[in-house]
């Protein structure tokens, strides 16, 4: 019997669904207003055209803006989206890439087949039970060497909405500790490449961190 699924992969696919043309229009911006992040997806992209390519998928790729720039760079990239609406308006905007509905929990993707893989600021609506399980995903579906890129928002509190955009949304926002997601992305068996965290913008409240690492080529014993 299949698992029920869970409350807050209901209530984070539903708030996005009602906030996605607003969401999109507000990060139309991205990523030419983030040049440290830029730099960082450039890095990425350098990676796996060094490793030999292959495919990359961004997880939460949202209205699309970032997996379309990753293809700018050169890489042979989908995108996966919690959000129908996400999704639909991704695949209308740029109609010349891949995108699908699935989340990030329950990834049907075959094992060891991918590149690379980003999740750009989109770990942070997973609660912090599934972390484990989420990164345990990544490696399973990333080919050995394959990289992996994440971003998210530095802190302890979670922020919780009931109203954005003038919409009626449930949606948890997760802040997150470094050294925390390193240590269960070694957990999971990846090796640290990088890590970048940076102070907040001028429009911000809190520092980013991005993350760069890599499954081994060989099994970790």
């Amino acid at each position: 019997m299949t698992a029920p699924e869970p409350a807050f992969i209901r209530d984070t696919r539903a708030g996005y669904d009602a906030i996605a043309a607003d969401y999109a229009e507000l990060s139309r911006s991205h990523p030419e207003a983030d040049p440290l992040g830029r730099s960082i997806l450039g890095t990425f992209a350098e990676y796996v055209q060094a490793d030999g390519a292959g495919p990359v998928v961004e997880i939460g790729s949202g209205p699309g803006q970032m997996t379309a720039h990753l293809r700018t760079l050169g890489l042979d990239i989908s995108g996966i989206d919690l959000s129908p609406v996400m999704v639909a308006m991704a695949r209308r905007t740029y109609p010349e890439l891949r995108f699908e509905e699935g989340s990030m929990t329950d990834l049907d993707l075959p094992d060891g087949t991918l590149a690379g893989l980003v999740a750009w600021y989109s770990i942070i609506h997973i609660v912090p039970e599934q972390l484990p399980h989420v990164f345990a995903q990544f490696h399973r579906i990333l080919a050995p060497g394959g990289r992996l890129l994440l971003a998210f928002q530095v802190g302890d509190e979670p922020r919780h909405y009931d109203e954005a955009f003038g919409h009626r949304v449930c949606l948890d926002f997760r802040r997150l500790s470094p050294d925390r997601i390193t240590e269960l992305l070694k957990q999971a068996g990846f090796q640290l490449s990088a890590q970048l965290l940076r102070e907040p913008y001028d429009d911000e409240s809190t520092p980013h961190a991005q993350i760069l690492a890599r499954k081994p080529l060989q099994p970790q014993t």
